[in-house]
């Protein structure tokens, strides 16, 4: 009985740790995102926008931090941008 009541305990914190890491990397997204649109969704006279960050930012905003977060990271990393700290 014990056992039980400490497995489910487990279970339960491991899935508020899981939505919590969730919740930190969609915030995390929404920020890249912002960032990049600022500065340089609008640069120069650019005629084709870049592609690979809209998609990027469209997964943000649809919860698939997994693959927006890592092509906003080196957007930003190659235009010398220092990324926002990460909770």
């Amino acid at each position: 009985m014990i056992a039980r009541s400490l497995l489910a305990l487990g279970l339960c914190l491991s899935s508020m740790a899981e939505a919590r890491a969730q919740a930190d990397d969609m915030a995390y997204c929404a920020q890249l995102s912002d960032l990049y649109r600022r500065y340089l969704g609008n640069v120069g006279e650019r005629v084709f926008p870049d592609v690979s960050a809209s998609v990027a930012m469209d997964q943000c905003a649809r919860g698939n931090t997994a693959a927006g977060i890592p092509v906003l990271e080196k957007k930003l990393r190659d235009a010398r941008f220092t990324l926002p700290k990460r909770n």
